[in-house]
């Protein structure tokens, strides 16, 4: 007798970061006004891109079946209470968790446990738009889950560098194509074990919320931040299997000023219904 798995209606959105490489200072990149204040003050969701990015990071969603979308935000940000909170929506309904600080991603996800409740959840950046077909892959996974997105992908579909693509953490698959380990900062020797195929962490998880205990369990990384990575090495070390899902489209990264207009560019014609 199977099983139904159960889709995910709600997606949990980290929007509270300090947005340092945002605020940094970029020559040659032009920005105008609106761009600029939300830029200054790392505000990487809010950024105009024709409406604000994370519209388009919240209509995708909705498009992979999302009908609820939870916004962890800081407490001096009114600008995303306001505005999600008045924005017309036919598709998703709006709730907020609030991180006193930004004390890491781990600490982001953990501060909206009692918002979540008892049901599976995605988790996703809001300064990456990520696309339906991946969310619609986690949908099909019984328990948790993980997007591997293709390296190449990402740089030449995509608006992100091929040496920011390097930088960012690989997924070590097992055979029958559960997570194994989640290798960050990777250096030659891991591209060279792992091989140029290895699947890149986007931070596009499906939680159930057994994720929670292994987060309340969390100690300061040696940065000094509550990190999400170790919570899921956490949940690997207890028995849990992640399922991973491979997708070859690509993510739209706005992470500094210089990826505002390709980023713009590409979404300009993008239909946006929340």
């Amino acid at each position: 007798m199977s099983t139904e798995i159960a889709r995910v209606r709600t997606a949990l959105v980290m929007a509270r970061g300090l947005g340092t490489r945002m605020r940094a200072a970029a020559e040659e990149t032009q920005l105008d006004a609106a761009q600029s204040r939300m830029a200054e003050r790392g505000m990487k969701g809010m950024i105009d891109v024709g409406r604000p990015f994370l519209d388009h990071v919240v209509s995708a969603a909705a498009d992979a079946g999302v009908t609820r979308v939870v916004l962890v935000i800081g407490p001096e940000h009114d600008e995303i209470r306001n505005y999600y909170g008045t924005v017309p929506a036919d598709r998703v309904t709006f709730e907020f968790a609030v991180q006193a600080e930004p004390l890491g991603t781990g600490d982001a996800v953990a501060c909206a446990r009692a918002v979540i409740g008892d049901e599976p959840f995605f988790v996703l950046n809001s300064d990456n738009y990520y696309p339906a077909s991946a969310l619609e892959q986690l949908q099909g996974v019984d328990g948790m889950g993980l997007v591997g997105f293709d390296a190449a992908a990402l740089s030449t579909k995509g608006n992100i560098p091929a040496e920011r693509v390097r930088s960012f953490a690989l997924i070590e698959v097992t055979p029958d194509g559960h997570l194994a380990s989640i290798v960050e900062k990777p250096d030659a020797e891991t591209f060279a074990r792992l091989g140029a195929d290895a699947p890149v962490s986007m931070n596009c998880y499906r939680f159930t919320p057994e994720i929670f205990d292994h987060l309340a369990e969390l100690t300061p990384s040696a940065r000094g931040e509550y990190e999400l990575t170790d919570a899921v090495r956490a949940a690997l070390a207890s028995g849990d299997r992640i399922a991973v899902v491979r997708s070859d489209e690509p993510v739209l990264d706005l992470s500094t000023r210089h990826d505002v207009a390709g980023v713009q560019a590409i979404l300009k014609d993008r239909e946006v219904r929340l």
